[in-house]
């Protein structure tokens, strides 16, 4: 499975894991089942790329599409911040651009932030420490 999360309701997180190969209907989908569900809506997103290999984008079209689509479901009231971990050039190249499209988009309401590191990324949500399950207790779809 290449994208993994978990929901931590008490913390108000959702945690994303990329890992191997990941399309972009893999990205498209893990995005719909995610914040389309109502008990998420202003919640804050970790997503680690750390592990991930390789990213098939057809375009970077399609990366601007994902930032439009986003958009589109942020909530009205300006809630929530997303943290992206890539340490690998390309990665972190993609996360920026996707950054800047979402910035954009004028439906946008969520804070983005870009990072090397894990540490990085949980200053930026405001956390000291990840849960202990993280990454070997994390599965497709649990809550």
């Amino acid at each position: 499975m290449p994208i993994e999360y978990r929901i931590e309701h008490s913390r108000r997180l959702v945690m994303a894991r990329a890992t191997g190969t990941v399309t972009v209907a893999d990205v498209f989908g893990y995005h719909h089942e995610v914040w389309s569900r109502p008990d998420v809506v202003g919640y804050d997103e970790l997503v680690d790329t750390r592990e991930m290999e390789a990213i098939t984008l057809t375009s970077a079209d399609r990366l601007r599409d994902l930032a439009v689509v986003s958009a589109s479901m942020d909530p009205a009231q300006g809630q929530g911040k997303v943290a992206i971990v890539a340490s690998q050039d390309l990665t972190f190249g993609l996360g920026r651009m996707y950054a800047e499209y979402r910035r954009l988009d004028r439906r946008s309401t969520k804070e983005l932030g870009v990072f090397r590191t894990m540490a990085e990324a949980l200053a930026f949500l405001g956390l000291e420490t990840l849960p202990d399950f993280w990454p070997d207790g994390l599965t497709k779809g649990s809550t």
